[in-house]
């Protein structure tokens, strides 16, 4: 039994592979080219992929393979119909980075909340130490607490984001792209109630062509001038040429990204002419990456391979519908 890990760097090094072993040989790479993916499979039995694209070109020299099972959930980047049309089964994992990713999406609006980059500025640019009035608050900052917080998509993440979003203080109400029924403990509502009610929005549902460009320009308009959005789910969501000529009118007053509608975000992004922090704070799609949820991603991979061998469907996934399934 062949195992190829294709994109070892998706984990970092801080991260062991040595649970993988004992299911048989275990070839490492890290691979960053369709072109290099077909001299690497040509003998494998299963490959470990993060997000290399899966389709009939960059797999037809794996004559022996198997199973492909993702250290991620999402499945964008693979063909199933060719992959189910080979007999090859595909997996993903769940659950591995909920509170990783949580805890981001918290991170991300607190730092947009509190002004954090304004501050510290003000206090490393000496401007601190030079004041004598005692009184800091050119840039205004408001509490959590009391402010209405929509969640788009009450998956784990969603649920999870919408605990501390009530233990901050906030009213949280939540909206579903496809259309699943109300949680309990939570309300829901429809999009439009969502976008012009909610002081802060986060978005934690699956990419579909529902929620591809779901909040473009026509919805920024309709938003609260002092609503802050928070992305840590897919970036084409949200329609970043958009978003950018929102927040430079002033249609919303800040966004934080995890996720991006390219990646890396390319030099001529429209975000980039946004450099200031207290509007527009972006991260390289790192929420999900706390060094205990990279070890659960292994952990799972391995789950899954034992389940394999042993003749259980752990976490097969057939069509993007089984993923849809798990919240949004």
């Amino acid at each position: 039994m062949k195992i190829a890990v294709l994109e070892a760097a998706s984990l970092g090094k801080s991260v062991s592979l040595d649970i993988l072993s004992r299911f048989g040989e275990v070839v490492i790479y890290q691979t960053t080219t369709e072109e290099e993916i077909a001299g690497r499979i040509t003998d494998a039995d299963i490959l470990v992929i993060n997000r290399l694209k899966m389709n009939e070109r960059t797999l037809k020299t794996a004559k022996q393979l198997k199973y492909i099972t993702l250290t991620a959930t999402g499945v964008d980047c693979i063909d199933l119909d060719y992959t189910n049309s080979r007999g090859i089964k595909v997996a993903n994992i769940k659950g591995y980075s909920t509170d990783s990713v949580a805890q981001h999406t918290v991170s991300l609006l607190l730092c947009l909340a509190d002004k954090l980059s304004y501050y510290d500025s003000f206090v490393k640019s000496g401007a601190y130490s030079a004041d004598t009035t005692g009184a800091y608050y050119n840039m205004n900052y408001h509490e959590i607490a009391g402010k209405k917080w929509g969640i788009v998509g009450l998956g784990n993440i969603g649920r999870r984001v919408a605990q501390i979003a009530c233990a901050l203080g906030a009213e949280v109400v939540s909206f579903s792209v496809s259309g699943q029924r109300a949680q309990e403990g939570f309300e829901q509502v429809d999009f439009e109630t969502l976008i012009t009610v909610c002081d802060i929005i986060s978005i934690h549902t699956p990419l579909t062509e529902k929620s591809r460009n779901l909040f473009d320009y026509r919805v920024f308009r309709k938003m609260k001038e002092t609503a802050i959005l928070i992305n840590t789910a897919r970036g084409p969501i949200v329609n970043e040429r958009d978003l950018a000529r929102a927040l430079n009118e002033g249609l919303i007053a800040a966004a934080g990204l995890d996720v991006l509608e390219k990646e890396p975000l390319p030099q001529d992004s429209p975000l980039l002419s946004i450099q200031d922090g207290t509007r527009l704070v972006v991260t390289p799609h790192v929420g999900w990456a706390s060094v205990e949820a990279r070890q659960r991603s292994v952990e799972e991979v391995a789950a899954n391979i034992d389940a394999y061998l042993r003749g259980i469907d752990r976490n097969v996934v057939n069509s993007k519908t089984d993923i849809r399934r798990n919240g949004g």
